[in-house]
């Protein structure tokens, strides 16, 4: 199945891209962060426990438990804070 992905703020820079579109098996929002993290670095360490940031699928905020669907948008950003 293929999948959108948009990368935002410090994500985006280090990522080298805004967005991509990739064939990823089904399965969860957990099961595509681990296919990403095995490309190495950066994405290794961007997307690991160590680092804070949130995921959204179609424009809501999704868990790792989260199943993708075929054309699905997928958003990686870093948790925003307001003041």
């Amino acid at each position: 199945m293929k999948i959108q992905l948009l990368y935002f703020a410090r994500l985006r820079e280090v990522f080298g891209t805004a967005a991509e579109e990739i064939e990823q098996p089904p399965g969860t929002v957990a099961d595509l962060l681990a296919a990403l993290r095995v490309r190495g670095k950066p994405w290794a360490d961007e997307l690991s426990g160590e680092r804070a940031f949130r995921v959204a699928v179609n424009q809501d905020l999704a868990g790792p438990d989260t199943p993708l669907n075929d054309g699905d948008e997928v958003a990686v950003f870093p948790p925003v804070t307001g003041g």
